[in-house]
C-alpha cells in the first residue's frame, strides 16, 4: 500500500511541474522499462531436429504439381476437342430420326406441289435446270466451251453477261471497226495495235465482261509500248505477226460478233398426262411462281400506294379492269391444265406474257392428229378466239383450267368412218404409257 501512494504522489508532482521545468520521467513508465530489460532473454535457434523436419516439409511442397491458370487457348482446345469427341460420338449413333437429308427435305416439300418448280433447258449442254441455277450453269457451260472455241466463247460471254443491250451493241460495233481498219488497210501498222488507255475504248469497249478474251482469242497480246518523247511507257493491244497472215479470219470473227444473240435457256414445259380427275381445278403452286425480282417488288409497292390512293374514288369498269390487268402482269409463269372430253388432263408451264398460239401449239404436239380443229375454253366457258393475247391478259395466271372442244361437223364424220370400231385416245401413245395420277 505503502508503495502504491508513493506512486501516486511521484504521479502529482510530475503534472504540477512549470512549463520552465524540466519534466521528470513517470515512475510507472520506468519501472516497465526496468521490468522489460529485466526479462528481456537472448532467444536461440531452431535445433536441429526441427530443422531437419522444416527441410522435409518444404520438400513435400516442392513435390506437389502446382496449379496452372489455364490460359484463353487452353479454354478454346478444351471447347474444341468436346465438340469433336461429340461429333464422333454422333457418328457413331448414326443420324438421328429428326435429321433430314436435304434432297430428302426438298422432295419432301414438293410432295404436295403441282409441280415442284420451274425450270429451263440449257441450249448449250441439254441439261435441264431449276429457275434460281440457270445463270451458274450458263456462266460455267459457257467458260468450259473456252477450251474448245475460245473465239466463240469469248463472244457469247460478251452478249450474254452484259445485260445493257445498247451497250453491247455500241462496244460491238466499235470493236468491229477496229477490224475493219485491219482488215482494209493491212499496211497500216498504226491500225495493227489499240491503246487500252483511249478514250473510246475506256468508255465503250473496257467495261464489257469478255471483251478482253475476245481480243486475245483472235490474235492481240498486251505490250507496253514507249510513249514518244517520253521515258514512260503505254499499254496496247498488239496484233501478233501469225495473225497478220490470217486476216480474212479477222472478218468472220468481226461477223461472228455482229450477228450473235445472248445465250437464253429455254423455258422446260414439263409436259405431264394426268387421268380423269375431280381435282384438275386445284393448283399448289411453289415458290417460283411468285417470286419478284427487286425492280417488280418496287413496282408492286407503287401500285400498292396508289391502290390506297384510289379506294375512296369512284371507278368505272374500265378503270378496274385496267387495275386487274396490272395484278396480272406480276407474275412470270403460269400453269395450265387443259381437259379433254375423255377426261384426260394435259398439263404444261408457260411465260405468263406468252401468246395463247403457244397453248395451241402446245396442245397439238401432243395430239396423234395435229390437224383435228378444237377450241379451248377458259375458266366460265369463254371461248380463247383471239391466239395473240397473252396469258396474263386473259387472266389465266398463275394457273388455270381449260376445256378442249373439238370441232363438232369433224368429230361426227370420224365417227362415221369408224363405225364400230373402239374410240382411241386422241393422245400420242407416248404420253400416255406416262400417264400419272393427281393426288
Amino acid at each position: 500500500m505503502r508503495k502504491f501512494f508513493q506512486e501516486i504522489k511521484a504521479d502529482l508532482k510530475f503534472k504540477s511541474a512549470g512549463p520552465g521545468q524540466k519534466l521528470a520521467e513517470p515512475p510507472r513508465e520506468r519501472v516497465h522499462q526496468e521490468k522489460s530489460k529485466v526479462e528481456t532473454k537472448p532467444r536461440h535457434g531452431p535445433t536441429s531436429e526441427a530443422q531437419m523436419a522444416a527441410a522435409a516439409a518444404v520438400a513435400r511442397l516442392e513435390q506437389k504439381p502446382k496449379p496452372r491458370l489455364s490460359s484463353s487457348q487452353d479454354v478454346i482446345k478444351s471447347q474444341v476437342r468436346k465438340e469433336l469427341m461429340a461429333e464422333a460420338a454422333a457418328y457413331e449413333r448414326g443420324p438421328s430420326p429428326d435429321h433430314k437429308d436435304p434432297e430428302a427435305a426438298e422432295e419432301e416439300e414438293c410432295a404436295g406441289l403441282s409441280v415442284s418448280g420451274v425450270y429451263f433447258i440449257c441450249p448449250l449442254t441439254g441439261a435441264t435446270v431449276k429457275k434460281d441455277k440457270r445463270e451458274a450453269h450458263i456462266r460455267e457451260a459457257i467458260l468450259s466451251h473456252s477450251s474448245k472455241d475460245p473465239v466463240a466463247a469469248s463472244i457469247m460471254e460478251i452478249h450474254t453477261f452484259n445485260r445493257d443491250r445498247e451497250k453491247v451493241k455500241l462496244g460491238v460495233e466499235t470493236i468491229a471497226k477496229y477490224l475493219d481498219n485491219i482488215h482494209l488497210h493491212p499496211e497500216e501498222v498504226k491500225y495493227q495495235k489499240i491503246k487500252l488507255q483511249n478514250k473510246v475504248f475506256q468508255e465503250r469497249i473496257n467495261h464489257l465482261e469478255g471483251v478482253h478474251n475476245f481480243f486475245q482469242a483472235i490474235g492481240f497480246k498486251k505490250k507496253a509500248l514507249p510513249v514518244p518523247g517520253q521515258e514512260t511507257t503505254e499499254e496496247y493491244y498488239v496484233l501478233k505477226e501469225e495473225a497478220l497472215t490470217k486476216l480474212e479470219n479477222l472478218k468472220d470473227y468481226k461477223d461472228q460478233l455482229l450477228n450473235s444473240e445472248p445465250v437464253r435457256v429455254q423455258l422446260d414445259r414439263q409436259l405431264c398426262i394426268f387421268k380423269p380427275s375431280p381435282q384438275a381445278a386445284q393448283f399448289e403452286l411453289p415458290n417460283d411462281f411468285y417470286n419478284l425480282t427487286a425492280e417488280e417488288l418496287k413496282r408492286e409497292q407503287r401500285l400498292r400506294t396508289e391502290a390506297v390512293e384510289k379506294a375512296s374514288m369512284l371507278r368505272t369498269k374500265a378503270m378496274r379492269e385496267k387495275e386487274e390487268q396490272r395484278e396480272m402482269r406480276k407474275y412470270n409463269y403460269t400453269l395450265l391444265r387443259v381437259r379433254f372430253p375423255d377426261g384426260y388432263i394435259l398439263q404444261g408451264t408457260f411465260y405468263a406474257r406468252e401468246q395463247v398460239s403457244t397453248l395451241y401449239k402446245f396442245v397439238r404436239e401432243a395430239l396423234q392428229d395435229d390437224w383435228l380443229p378444237f377450241e379451248l375454253l377458259a375458266p366460265g366457258g369463254l371461248k380463247l378466239t383471239d391466239e395473240n393475247m397473252a396469258f396474263n391478259e386473259c387472266g389465266l395466271v398463275p394457273s388455270a383450267l381449260l376445256t378442249l372442244s373439238w370441232d363438232a361437223a369433224v368429230m361426227a364424220d370420224i365417227k362415221a368412218a369408224e363405225k364400230e370400231e373402239e374410240a382411241k385416245s386422241p393422245l400420242k401413245p407416248e404420253l400416255l404409257s406416262a400417264v400419272q395420277t393427281l393426288s
